[in-house]
């Protein structure tokens, strides 16, 4: 047997992808482990384990199990040890792990803070990514690194396929896939709902401004206050834990239901992240509709001053508080007033398949061109690569994002 001090990580990972399937005996397995080379060592196979011999059609199917998980565990070592892809890495040492994809740029909803009162003009049909191109993204920024995919939009799930694609991304959970989450509105999620957690998903993110029914058909400028409460009940129900609840805050509209809010996660084991308004494309943004978290934070600690500050994982993009007692928690995505640039580890693909390295910058590449060109998954590596190392240290700050041209946020994903 040749030795594999040569080869890639990701032909020798690829090797034991195939072997759970194929009628190897682990000890082929583990001497070639034995001889991989590259900068990092493998736990080694229990002694026992150096020869399996299938001696009846009853253990046959124990046996393979039993490769498999081995395998798999293995897979995960040289996940965990081998260099992080120069890919995903931009000039300042950030890994980017989190890939958000847009599924449509439509919507069953007109919130004030996403979309222009008179709409925005759509993509053509024919413009929007397919199923196989989203796959086929997913797939390459997987093998590179990426942990976790959000499906956002417009409302994902007003696209009809959506089980489907979520069931074709679970396909890619062996490849290093942990994390398939969505971000939606809750209106046509509840019957799918279901469903989409048997397919693969395991995170979910729904969008509530306002506790109040009627206060909800003015920012969203449609019903269905109802079908979204429902909706976090069945998904905490489900299992799903926590089920996370955005809440974009605006002075003068809903900032006074913060309090409101804090108490609904008394009983209910949700995490709702208040997030700071962001200027974008048609939202009629002004400074003095923007309230800093600090000021929230200020508030709910004259009503519940042991409201206290939890710990945060690096990446985090909300800053976790907790009411001891409660069931949940709440946090703060402090976008304009305290930027989290420096640990950024995010990257967005639109529903017409522009890769964009950072939510408020207006540099995009089309990698749904270079799809529909003929052009091979290296020469798509290269590009993405030089996005990723584009990307800048941080945004332009707050007095400058209101003035940079940027698309409606219903038209980069949420």
């Amino acid at each position: 047997m040749r030795s594999l001090g040569l080869i890639p990580a990701s032909r020798h990972v690829a090797f034991l992808q195939r072997s759970v399937h194929a009628p190897f005996a682990i000890s082929a397995i583990a001497a070639r482990a034995s001889t991989y080379r590259r900068n990092f060592s493998l736990p080694a196979l229990a002694p026992e384990d150096d020869h399996v011999t299938i001696t009846s059609p009853q253990r046959h199917q124990h046996q393979q199990q039993s490769i498999k998980s081995r395998v798999q565990a293995k897979i995960a070592a040289i996940d965990q040890e081998r260099p992080f892809s120069q890919v995903l890495t931009d000039n300042f040492s950030r890994q980017h792990t989190y890939l958000r994809i847009s599924l449509t740029e439509r919507c069953n909803l007109r919130c004030t803070y996403c979309m222009p009162a008179e709409g925005v003009e759509l993509s053509p049909n024919e413009d929007i990514l397919t199923t196989p191109e989203i796959i086929r993204l997913a797939r390459l920024f997987v093998r590179e690194g990426v942990t976790k995919i959000r499906l956002t939009g417009g409302e994902p799930t007003v696209r009809k396929d959506i089980v489907e694609l979520v069931e074709q991304l679970g396909e890619l959970q062996p490849l290093g896939l942990k994390t398939i989450a969505m971000t939606s509105n809750g209106i046509a999620l509840k019957r799918k709902l279901p469903s989409l957690i048997n397919s693969g998903m395991n995170l979910l993110n729904l969008s509530l401004d306002t506790l109040d029914r009627f206060k909800f058909e003015l920012m969203t400028r449609r019903k269905g206050f109802e079908r979204v409460m429902e909706t976090i009940d069945d998904a905490l129900a489900l299992g799903l834990d926590p089920v996370k609840v955005n809440c974009v805050v605006m002075r003068g509209t809903n900032d006074k239901e913060v309090l409101d809010f804090v108490e609904f996660t008394r009983n209910k084991k949700v995490d709702v992240r208040f997030i700071e308004y962001m200027p974008f494309g048609g939202n009629k943004w002004k400074e003095n509709k923007l309230v800093p978290y600090q000021e929230l934070i200020e508030n709910i600690r004259v009503v519940h001053p042991t409201f206290k500050k939890l710990i945060d994982d690096p990446n985090d993009t909300s800053k976790a508080y907790h009411v001891p007692g409660f069931a949940g928690q709440v946090g703060f995505i402090t976008s304009m007033s305290d930027h989290f640039c420096g640990t950024c580890n995010r990257l967005r693909m639109t529903a017409d398949g522009n890769l964009k390295v950072c939510l408020f910058g207006n540099a995009e590449v089309s990698l749904r061109d270079m799809m529909r060109q003929g052009k091979t998954d290296e020469e798509l590596l290269e590009v993405i690569g030089m996005a990723v190392k584009n990307k800048k240290k941080q945004h332009a700050g707050m007095s400058n994002l209101v003035n940079m041209k940027n698309r409606p946020m219903i038209l980069i994903g949420g």
